[in-house]
């Protein structure tokens, strides 16, 4: 199971000022929802099919795991089915499980191979190599896994297997939906009913899937509980496009002067949409379409019109809602009028690279005012003025100043962009048929 690096040996883009965004456009699969399915597929009784799955580096890396284990995934691009053996039919694979740059993997997988009978070794790229770890091992060492990592509480991650895990109460340290679905994963397991507390809502995808193989997951209010599973069983499941992904081309499309686009079948989760509600309260022309339920997901065509952005306080409440759209929406911030502040956002500084170091030296590569503070930033309006930027090997860095290069005074060139491929297979392609003048380099 492979996938084509998009960059091919391109490690650059070049984007050209001007351009409008226009047309109706369908950004790759949710790749939330597609690990989701792969790994529930996996353990299920049964064969799964999933239809929409994204074909990026991160998702077909936890195919790529399960297939190491024994569960056989036949993928033809457009259809993904996944023969599930149980949740007791996987095997110990002889080397390391590498899953590249993916973290919601290696987390998620933490909780489910904490509960096998077989040890485990888990890997990743460079960059997941240096995430933090330590969220999901504390709580599963808790749950009675004999899990470690090293000193610095990142990977290599070493389970022991053949330990039975019991039901623990837990309230979440850190708003992470990751960390959610991991003890969720490892609660199929658990003698008991495993409850986990959420201070601030985090994406509900696992609860939402796991209902739909079979296993309903009790939700009230801040409290999530589920109870050890005997079987879960195969069902089908239709991915949407990736609200994240669609962030791009919802920012690219407010800034550009002209613009007119609609963005087709997108989820619009409402623990992932918090975008919208920051984008409206800066003024942007965004109307969803033809709304509708999709696999237990509510989905819905989103059209957005150029108009005036005005700075804004993001609200902090919208603040881990959004947090992967966080890239994008403070282009949107530095082409606003006035000034916009983010605050309580510092999960931002342990994503795929430290989003709120990257996006500073962006904005000054770019010639944007901007102030980077502990767990946000402050952004003042401003004109880029093109130049280089260092996406540091982070694919929502990558294309969020892509998106920037539109509106810049002369051309931009994002450096280091092979990652964009995690999550956003075509993206080049895909931002030319929109009317962006982008190329490799």
């Amino acid at each position: 199971m492979s996938s084509k690096n998009i960059t091919g040996n391109h490690s650059s883009f070049k984007v050209k000022p001007g351009g409008v965004i226009s047309g109706r456009l369908t950004v790759p699969g949710d790749k939330s929802i597609s690990h989701r399915a792969l790994m529930l597929g996996a353990i299920a009784e049964g064969e799964t099919t999933i239809t929409g799955f994204l074909q990026g580096e991160d998702t077909l890396a936890t195919a790529r795991v399960f297939q190491q284990m024994g569960v056989e995934i036949e993928n033809n691009g457009s259809l993904v089915k996944v023969k599930g053996v149980g949740l007791h039919g996987l095997h110990a694979y002889d080397k390391a499980l590498d899953f590249g740059n993916s973290g919601t993997s290696v987390r998620l997988m933490s909780g489910l191979l904490s509960a096998q009978a077989f040890d485990s070794e888990l890997i990743g790229d460079e960059s997941l190599m240096t995430r933090p770890m330590m969220r999901v091992i504390n709580p599963l060492r808790t749950m009675n896994a004999v899990i470690n990592c090293t000193d610095k509480g990142t990977l290599p991650i070493n389970i022991s297997g053949g330990n039975q895990l019991t039901a623990i109460d837990y309230e979440l340290p850190v708003a992470s939906a990751q960390l959610k679905s991991c003890l969720l994963l490892a609660g199929l397991y658990a003698e008991g009913t495993t409850r986990i507390t959420e201070n601030k809502t985090t994406r509900d995808h696992t609860e939402r899937m796991l209902g739909a193989f079979s296993h309903p997951v009790t939700k009230n209010g801040s409290k999530i509980s589920i109870e050890k599973a005997e079987r879960l069983v195969a069902t089908e499941i239709s991915v949407p496009a990736d609200f994240s992904s669609s962030a791009f081309f919802i920012v690219a499309a407010s800034i550009c002067p002209g613009s007119d686009v609609v963005l087709e079948n997108v989820g619009i989760n409402p623990t992932r949409d918090a975008m919208l509600k920051i984008m409206d309260l800066m003024g942007a022309d965004i109307e969803l379409e033809n709304a509708r339920e999709q696999s237990s997901e509510p989905v819905a065509d989103i059209h957005i019109k150029s108009s005036e952005l005005t700075g804004i306080d993001i609200p902090e409440e919208l603040v881990p809602i959004a947090i992967d759209e966080f890239p994008a929406i403070l282009i949107a911030a530095a082409c606003a009028k006035g000034t916009t502040r983010l605050s309580g956002a510092a999960e931002l500084r342990v994503k795929e690279s430290d989003r709120i170091e990257a996006m500073l030296d962006g904005f000054i590569a770019t010639g944007i005012k901007v102030e980077a503070t502990d767990d946000g930033m402050i952004i003042e309006n401003g004109e880029f003025q093109g130049g280089v930027v260092n996406s540091h090997g982070d694919h929502r860095i990558a294309m969020a100043f892509a998106v920037a290069g539109m509106v810049a005074k002369d051309p931009v060139v994002i450096k280091d962009c092979e990652n964009v491929a995690t999550s956003f297979p075509g993206f080049v392609e895909l931002a030319q048929k929109a009317g962006m003048d982008i190329n490799y380099e």
